[in-house]
Order: C-alpha cells, then sequence, then structure tokens
C-alpha cells in the first residue's frame, strides 16, 4: 500500500454562478491521501454545458 496518493473523485453539486444563476454541475476533486486519510484538497474544478473547465472560486455553493 502506498503511504502518499493523489486521488480524483467526481460528484454533483448545486452551485450558483451569478451570470447563470442556480445550476447542478458535476465538480471534480482532486485530493491528497496520507495512508488513507484525506489531508488536503489540492484543486476543485467544474465542467460548463459547453465542454469547457473552469475554477470553483467563481461560483457559490448552493445549499
Amino acid at each position: 500500500m502506498k503511504l502518499v496518493q493523489v486521488k480524483r473523485k467526481t460528484r454533483s453539486e448545486k452551485r450558483y454562478a451569478p451570470k447563470m444563476g442556480k445550476l447542478t454541475t458535476k465538480v471534480t476533486y482532486i485530493k491528497k491521501y496520507v495512508a488513507g486519510i484525506p489531508v488536503k484538497t489540492l484543486h476543485k474544478y467544474r465542467e460548463t454545458y459547453y465542454g469547457e473547465v473552469k475554477d470553483c472560486d467563481v461560483c457559490q455553493l448552493y445549499v
């Protein structure tokens, strides 16, 4: 078993973008694991309807 791993996981989230309003999008998280325990989120991004990849800092999490 590796001691340090980097894993990528995609899940659907509800987000709010100022230009588009409420939207449900797939968000991909890249996390660093040490001995199977998640330590740090390295990057998170979302894919638009047109296939563009955007950073998640632009839109807020909609609860």
